[in-house]
């Protein structure tokens, strides 16, 4: 499920390195590889502090810099100490330690602390200040501030005790001969530190974000978080009361603070096991599980702080779990996804964006759910992810640190699984469309990873029972292209077809294996003032108000089946006019593609006016901008305008990208747009897959690019006989546009069964089309009607300008509308000059022929002659 990649290795990175150095100072010819170096804390910067025993048997505190990859002595005790906590300012002239005191045999009878707390100068090696001798553990952390400033005289350096208080440490700094640093007033050090946190079960510390989250309990438990800013200012900005046993934490907890070696809590011990997980677009997430039920039962729970809700899943333990020892599952963030895993049991990939259904997050179970063989989860540690390099994982007792993404393999593994013949009735669409959503909308940046997609659409031609995985790709990649700009687009865009759906089928409500209850409305309190609310708690308060809001009100998500009524109409509109309101629209949209896919011309599509479509366009961006406008006017005009044009072009792009890649997979070319040869296998292939899109943008009521129903045409008639290819167009599958009809005219030859073929398309094509399509048919029944519909105009012209006056002769005995031939002819040729003519460059035209035919149609008006 997660793909590994190692960026630091305790042994190869550092062990190596220290016996070379050992071997050369100490100049010994065999060195123990045993050196006991232990992981102490990784920085903010991704540097590793440990402690080795070295040669002579002293404890040395060092650092590893994972940019230069060198190692560096940052100080040396002179005897074995236990390094409990360690922290090391950003500038590199202080180092803060907490000792483990040694009680055993002769220093058992001393009257010393189970705890000292040192600041020591290393910048030169230099003075040692104590800051705490106490007989609880106490973890340091050096504040890593972002400053312009590159030498700062002054740090900052936090110190938690196990007692339950958090003092912040202010360190002066001034230069001695023009490079030692040393601490300034040292005696007044600890006169001055501010308690900011009293009384606290819990504690974690974010370094990537420098925030501080406690855990303090009076009447309820309540989540605090302190920011620090890069003005070594801080503030309480956030708090959140949570629902937790009321025996949740026997001793205090500490989360991110380095790695106490001396101190290990037994699993029992641990009957809550909490982390906070936050993301720079505003999101956060509290998840936390409980100790085990009688009823053999694990609970989890995430907190959705920006959706305003609360999520409470049960998992049922079997036999072989409970007698594991596992009792808490670890909780991993990667993007906006939290993984909980159990391993040998379960991993619960849970998609906290698209909350609202189970379906979107992915449950597996079984052995098969390991994230890898040479991972335990018992022994790893989550490490605060950067936005950026994603999430890290540390196995304290191998020393390696890896970053883990999702596995693109196996997600399409899942897609591409023939479970069906195993899992009847839809039991594993929810698991394929889980594995799908991550595909497109978390991991779908990447083209060629998107390709797979839709060759796995091409392959699987059959639709699954609960869900189209084709409405699904357009909607889920659709979203994807803008979901990073607002959370607030969660609840305003569509991004699953299962929206759509009058009720949503029943083997989506839930996912075999897991129970999961929501609780609504949470009530977070945001601290701090609206003018200093800034960046991440800014978003976080505009995303969990404006959720509210939409929750309140009436259909806040954009449906497309919602325009049908303006997509019916502008169907029935034959006149191109009609559409002008729509076209400045599509002209932005269709720009916009152009840039996409100047060297991708494979398949001809986008070169062709089709009005109807256009107008489609028009009228999709029209309406999503007015939804978006209405529902996230926050987010400015300017920038909804830019996003709807990409919404839809993007649209007609993946429509594209998908012909495309059926076009190579089955190795089409130009020859396939030949009308008179019959359609093989990859054809018919291509044909029944554009059906496909044809069905679902028709019952999602989305636009499809100019061109497709010419493309589509074109297949169709290959393909189907001629009289199933009739019926596609009466039930509405087929669309005849000018391009296919003036082609499929001049391109078949006039054998009987082609005759019969375009005589029945001509009957199906709208009177103006049919005049212009009669042009272009070197056949007497055309000539015919092009004669017939030529006499027709210059009569009705002749009958609006002068009506039946007859000049110079007196008014003849018969009525008037048996007009004698000789009449006729003379009142053509006194008009002839004055009309356009019809067959005018204008070639398969025979004029001989065209009279004949006015005396025939005269003769046959008069009775004359029967039809």
């Amino acid at each position: 499920m997660l793909k590994l990649k190692e960026q630091f290795n305790l042994q190869r990175d550092v062990v190596f390195d220290l016996l070379k150095k050992e071997a050369s100072v100490c100049r010994v010819k065999e060195y123990s590889e045993d050196v006991d170096t232990r992981i102490l804390n990784i920085e903010r910067d991704g540097s590793v502090l440990y402690s080795w025993k070295g040669a002579t048997v002293t404890t040395r505190i060092g650092k590893y810099d994972p940019n230069t990859k060198q190692n560096k002595l940052l100080y040396t005790f002179d005897k074995q100490v236990c390094v409990s906590s360690c922290s090391l300012n950003k500038e590199e002239t202080l180092l803060a330690v907490s000792l483990a005191q040694n009680t055993s045999g002769q220093e058992r009878l001393k009257p010393i602390s189970k705890c000292l707390t040192l600041l020591i100068e290393i910048h030169p090696i230099n003075n040692t200040k104590v800051l705490k001798a106490v007989d609880c553990r106490v973890k340091v952390q050096f504040l890593h501030q972002q400053t312009e400033v590159k030498s700062a005289l002054e740090s900052h350096l936090l110190l938690f005790a196990e007692d339950g208080y958090v003092d912040l440490y202010h360190v002066l700094l001034s230069k001695h001969e023009g490079y030692r640093v040393v601490i300034s007033n040292p005696e007044r050090m600890s006169r001055t530190a501010e308690r900011i946190v009293e009384d606290f079960c819990w504690a974690q510390w974010d370094g990537h974000t420098q925030r501080l989250y406690c855990l303090t309990r009076k009447d309820k438990f309540v989540l605090r978080c302190i920011q620090f800013y890069p003005n070594q200012s801080c503030d309480s900005v956030f708090e959140l009361v949570l629902k937790l046993p009321a025996n949740a934490f026997h001793t205090v907890r500490f989360v991110s603070l380095g790695f106490d070696h001396y101190h290990v809590e037994k699993p029992e011990q641990e009957l809550v096991r909490m982390q906070v997980f936050t993301n720079q677009n505003g999101s956060m997430c509290v998840c936390y599980s409980h100790p085990l039920t009688d009823k053999q039962e694990l609970t989890y729970v995430v907190v959705l702080v920006h959706k305003d809700c609360s999520k409470r899943f049960r998992v049922s333990l079997g036999n072989d779990a409970l007698n594991s020892g596992r009792l808490h599952p670890l909780f991993i963030p990667i993007g906006y996804y939290i993984l909980v895993y159990l391993q040998g049991c379960f991993l619960h990939c849970i998609n906290t964006r698209q909350q609202e259904l189970l379906c979107h997050s992915l449950f597996l179970t079984g052995q098969d759910v390991n994230l890898g063989a040479q991972l335990q989860s018992d022994a790893l540690t989550v490490m605060h992810k950067d936005d950026e390099s994603g999430v890290r994982l540390l196995e304290l007792a191998s020393g390696s640190i890896r970053t883990a993404e999702l596995s693109p393999a196996y997600l399409l593994q899942i897609l591409r699984s023939d479970a069906r013949a195993r899992c009847p009735s839809g039991r594993t669409d929810p698991r394929r469309l889980a594995a799908l959503h991550c595909l497109l909308v978390f991991l779908g940046d990447d083209p060629k990873l998107e390709l797979k997609v839709v060759e796995w659409l091409c392959d699987d031609m059959n639709t699954f029972e609960s869900f189209d995985q084709i409405q699904e790709f357009i909607l889920a990649s659709l979203f994807r292209i803008c979901y990073k700009k607002s959370l607030g687009l969660d609840k305003v865009l569509p991004y699953s077809c299962l929206f759509e759906k009058k009720e949503v089928p029943a083997c989506l409500l839930e996912l075999p294996g897991v129970l999961c209850t929501t609780e609504l409305h949470i009530v977070p309190d945001f601290k701090g003032k609206a003018a200093r609310l800034q960046g991440f708690w800014a978003e976080l308060q505009w995303n969990t108000e404006r959720t509210k809001c939409l929750n309140a009100a009436s259909n806040p998500r954009y449906r497309t089946s919602h325009i049908r009524a303006d997509w019916d109409k502008l169907r029935s509109e034959s006149k191109a006019s009609s559409h002008v309101n729509h076209l400045e629209n599509t002209k932005k949209v269709l720009s916009v593609v152009d840039t996409w896919c100047l060297d991708k011309k494979l398949v001809p599509l986008f070169q062709e006016e089709d009005h109807q479509q256009r107008a489609f366009i028009g009228l999709t961006v029209d309406k999503l901008r007015e939804h978006l406008n209405r529902y996230l006017p926050q987010l400015g005009k300017k920038k909804i305008d830019s996003l709807v044009v990409n919404y839809v072009a993007k649209l007609l792009e993946l429509i594209r990208h998908m012909l495309e890649s059926a076009w190579l997979k089955y190795k089409l070319g130009p020859h396939v747009l030949c009308l008179a040869t019959k359609g093989g296998p990859a054809e018919w292939a291509v044909f029944h897959f554009m059906l496909r899109i044809l069905e679902c943008t028709q019952s999602l009521c989305l636009p499809l690019p100019p061109g497709y129903h010419t493309l589509f045409a074109v297949f169709a008639v290959r393909c189907l006989p001629h009289q199933t290819f009739l019926q596609y167009i009466d039930h509405g599958f087929l669309q005849l546009t000018e391009t296919f009809v003036s082609r499929l005219m001049t391109d078949l030859d006039n054998s009987e069964a082609n005759e019969r073929l375009k005589f029945g398309v001509l009957k199906r094509l709208p009177k103006p089309m049919e005049q212009r399509i009669y042009h272009m048919w070197d056949h007497p029944v055309s000539s015919a009607s092009i004669s017939r519909d030529y006499v027709k105009t210059l009569l009705e012209k002749h009958s609006k300008n002068k009506g039946f006056v007859f000049a110079g002769r007196e008014k003849p005995s018969f009525r008037p509308e048996f007009l004698p031939l000789t009449y006729l002819a003379k009142m053509l040729s006194d008009i002839e000059s004055q009309a356009l003519n019809p067959f005018e460059e204008k070639e398969n035209v025979d004029a001989r022929f065209v009279e004949e035919s006015a005396l025939m149609q005269t003769l046959i008006q008069l009775g004359f002659e029967e039809k």
